[in-house]
């Protein structure tokens, strides 16, 4: 029952607000109407969800508005629902684990429309301390996502999900389909026995490499998205302990209110199979009851799984420790927050209040109302008034709502000695709230308009003016960006005083572009590859509301923890595992401003400002220095495997697609991209495909032979070229001379692909001496050489 602007649920008082707020605008469906749903829910989504942790993808603004991925708990949220912390590299995650009406009910309050879990659970006896991901948290249940391409109906998933069954079926397990409120359809089936993540995704991965080896004109099992045209794409990572799933019966942040509604098999057989709106599923349930049933053991009692009675009710508690240690009440005329603050009206909106204060140097005080306190910020700028200025905002103790009010002056030799006066008031609308990014919509006498606050540091945050109105984004110098390139020079007697050094990646040289909230990846010669990378689109959610422009390396790391390039080459045609990433290591815009002109080190402190918006990333981060002098930097990339060290001024600007000695790289080893102009059959075992291939370098007059290869190719890679190859066979040789025992049985091929190969130097007669094949240059054309 409601009361005032607190929903009791179960004994459970959650404060709710904005009910009437539309969140679904095609219809008309309101936040209301989404706790509604939960609620009502609750009862058969619960086993489904309880002991598995909750990431939260929000839409405070609804769904027409920009969403964003929340994993870690607010400080806010309330005692009663249960936190489990994940150690991750950089920090501590505390996570929701949900386990009553109430905890769904608070998140709807959120605007969390879309709740997603991991196939594993932490168990109800878990305790609270933070644990890295422990292998002994085992998978419950196996998940099967199946992605339609475009233009795929629902009704050709149906029938790949009946394949799904039918193998399932055979090994003994019962699999359960729902359809997934987007576009296709989730399929799970319970283990007798839990297992690691490790083994449910290799079961999974078997079962979608065998479909899609049986029908491979419906069905992939590969990553890529260049490959889905026509196929549905059986994902089956998501059984990995580090991915998670939408949650039987979670709605869906879609145009329309559709939920992940668990269907029958017989369902899979009608021609008009669709999606489900929330309605459609809550009166399903009611009809039918929970069709999931036996996919996970019914929900314990509260009392077996040691959930405490409802608290009583208490007036709002708010922490003022910090604000309250730094000050003596007996000297300072500030406020200390003695009155309990009172909720605001759900009709009011919260304020804000811009302080100014004549301390030791005068500053601004930035005050936001949030959850009983005055969130604050010290901005030695005050706020920007223009979107082409970033301003610097120290994050300072929260302070007592009666501060908001307060002006005077508090006496010097005292915690901010000076002179404070309100230099403007009013409220504010919050748009987004999260740890590391803050926007809100200021109502002020003097200040107006829609700021965002990056986090960058423990405690260093940039205030930015958003504009609403379109503006250009960006130089005409880096609409088509290429990279800089650096010159083969020794490096071993640089000093680290002018230059430093970075690791040199065994990659993709990539150009990242994430501007009016479109993430686009090129290549350095040009090339879009945005769709051969789709993991690295999670990017979009990190970065938020930077606009940027990044220069780095995407790189497979291998389970040594090296990177390998022969693995990310091959990634199309093997199934081997490995952690893609993108290593950043410059920036050449952010936020309107282009920072070609900008010394690298200036570049480098920018850059390592903005490496907190990764730590949360599975796949982007900012990699440490190597340690100087150059030949420190040589020793230690020696020592750790890397392909070898660049070398940069610290004062060089950047110059774009040219090859600077500003920059200087040393290579472990030698390598070069070569063409390839042709093959020759195998013999024994690869007396039915390639043997070799056959290698030139462009030059002006025609390709030149420089050898060939037959070795480093795995059975996969092989298969894959030679299936490349077929539609390029040409009848004339592509070189300008070759040897005739060479060219008597050769296969030619029209010289359209770029591969790499790694060789100990070069013969007399101008020939690769001992090559050995790494793999295709995607991100490269023959002109390019």
């Amino acid at each position: 029952m409601a009361a005032g602007n607190t929903l009791d649920v179960d004994g459970y008082p959650i404060a709710v607000t904005n009910l009437t707020k539309v969140l679904y605008p095609d219809t008309g469906t309101r936040k209301f109407d989404v706790i509604d749903y939960y609620t009502r829910i609750a009862e058969v989504m619960l086993p489904h969800i309880v002991d598995r942790l909750v990431t939260r993808k929000r839409w405070p603004n609804g769904v027409d508005s920009q969403p964003f991925f929340e994993k870690d708990l607010p400080a806010s949220a309330p005692n009663f629902l249960r936190r489990f912390g994940i150690e991750h590299s950089l920090r501590i995650i505390h996570y929701p684990v949900v386990s009553k009406r109430a905890d769904l009910v608070w998140l709807a309050q959120q605007a969390a429309l879309e709740l997603h879990v991991p196939q594993w659970r932490i168990g109800a006896d878990a305790g609270t301390e933070a644990v890295k991901k422990d292998p002994s948290f085992k998978a419950t249940r196996l998940v099967l996502d199946l992605d339609p391409g475009p233009d795929v109906p629902l009704t050709q998933c149906a029938r790949i999900a009946i394949a799904i069954n039918e193998l399932l079926t055979s090994a003994g397990m019962t699999a359960f389909p729902i359809t997934s409120g987007g576009k296709g359809i989730h399929i799970y089936a319970p283990f007798d026995d839990p297992v690691s993540p490790d083994a449910a995704r290799t079961v999974a991965r078997q079962i979608a490499t065998s479909l899609a080896a049986a029908h491979p004109d419906e069905v992939t099992a590969s990553m890529s998205k260049s490959v889905r045209d026509h196929r549905v794409f059986i994902d089956w990572s998501q059984n990995s302990g580090s991915k998670t799933t939408l949650a039987p019966y979670s709605l869906r942040g879609r145009e329309q209110p559709w939920a992940a509604a668990p269907r029958t098999w017989s369902e899979m057989t009608d021609p008009d199979l669709r999606q489900l709106l929330y309605t459609e599923v809550l009166e399903r349930v009611e009809g039918d009851g929970d069709l999931l049933a036996g996919l996970d053991a019914p929900l314990p009692d509260s009392t077996e799984r040691g959930v405490d009675d409802p608290p009583e009710p208490q007036p709002s508690v708010v922490d003022l420790r910090e604000y309250r240690n730094k000050r003596d009440p007996a000297v300072t005329p500030e406020p200390f927050g003695d009155q309990a603050h009172q909720a605001h009206a759900d009709d009011t909106a919260p304020i804000f209040v811009i302080q100014e204060h004549h301390a030791r140097r005068l500053h601004y005080d930035f005050r936001l109302e949030r959850d009983g306190v005055l969130v604050s910020w010290a901005v030695p700028k005050n706020l920007p008034d223009s979107s082409d200025q970033n301003r610097l905002a120290v994050q300072t103790e929260d302070h007592p709502m009666d501060y908001a009010d307060f002006a005077g002056d508090i006496p010097a030799g005292e915690y901010g000695g000076g002179h404070v006066e309100i230099w403007d008031r009013g409220t504010y609308e919050t748009e987004k709230w999260r740890d590391k990014e803050i926007i809100v919509r200021l109502h002020g006498e003097r200040i107006q308009g829609r700021y965002v606050l990056i986090r960058t540091g423990e405690k260093n945050w940039l205030a930015h003016l958003m504009s609403d109105e379109p503006r250009p984004i960006l130089p005409d110098s880096l609409r088509d960006p290429r990279p800089m390139l650096a010159t083969d020079d020794a490096i071993d007697g640089l000093s680290d005083d002018a230059w430093a050094f970075e690791g040199k990646w065994d990659g993709y040289r990539i150009l990242l572009r994430y501007l009016n909230g479109e993430l686009r990846l090129t290549s350095r010669s040009g090339l879009d590859m945005t769709a051969d990378f789709p993991e690295l689109q999670t990017l979009a959610d990190e970065l938020g509301m930077v606009e940027v422009v990044l220069d780095g390396e995407v790189v497979a790391i291998d389970s040594s923890g090296r990177t390998n390039f022969t693995l990310l080459a091959s990634r199309r045609s093997t199934g081997d595992d490995y952690d893609l990433h993108f290593y950043t290591f410059d920036v050449l815009f952010l936020n309107g401003t282009s920072l070609l002109k900008t010394p690298w080190q200036d570049r480098r402190a920018i850059l390592e400002e903005l490496a907190p918006l990764f730590r949360q990333s599975p796949y982007a981060q900012v990699p440490e220095l190597l340690p100087g002098p150059g030949i420190a930097a040589v020793r230690y990339s020696v020592e750790h495997n890397l392909e070898g060290v660049v070398a940069k001024r610290r004062d060089s600007v950047y110059q774009q697609g040219r090859r600077s000695t500003r920059w200087l790289k040393h290579k472990n080893w030698s390598d070069i991209e070569v063409v390839i102009g042709g093959w020759r059959r195998g013999r024994g075992t690869r007396s039915e495909t390639i043997g070799s291939l056959l290698l030139g370098l462009p030059e002006d007059t025609g390709l030149r032979y420089v050898g060939r290869v037959g070795t480093g190719f795995t059975d996969a890679s092989l298969a894959s070229l030679a299936e490349e190859l077929e539609p390029l066979q040409i009848r004339r040789c592509p070189f300008l001379e070759i040897d005739r025992p060479v060219a008597a049985d050769a296969v030619w091929v029209l010289p359209k692909i770029v591969g790499e190969v790694q060789f100990m130097d070069w013969t007399s007669t101008g020939h690769l001496r001992h090559p050995s094949w790494r793999g295709i240059r995607r991100d490269k054309l023959p002109g390019d050489l």
